[in-house]
């Protein structure tokens, strides 16, 4: 099986789910998104590491995308989604990718 970057998933995640609501006007569809991509980034960060640092990774997930929102209405919404997506790409590469 390939190697599946979990950074990529876990940014392209947030980023997806919000393009996912703005260009379609559903929340859902973009609430579908990124549990879709925040699944298949757990489970890779499940199976490479440790389940507390599964566990932080999916906390940091949720935290990127609450976060993104009260930061939208100082920066934007699309200066938000990316100042939330970077850090979790950096996190998620430093914990499971790197050593893959």
């Amino acid at each position: 099986m390939a190697h599946v970057p979990t950074s990529a998933v876990a940014a392209g995640g947030l980023v997806g789910g919000y393009a996912a609501a703005r260009w379609t006007g559903k929340r859902p569809l973009g609430g579908v998104v990124l549990a879709a991509a925040g699944a298949l980034a757990a489970r890779e960060w499940h199976r490479r590491t440790s389940p507390t640092t599964t566990a932080l990774l999916g906390a940091a997930y949720i935290a990127a995308f609450a976060a993104s929102h009260p930061l939208a209405k100082k920066i934007g919404p699309w200066p938000a989604v990316f100042t939330a997506a970077a850090p979790m790409a950096l996190a998620s590469y430093l914990a499971a990718d790197h050593r893959a």
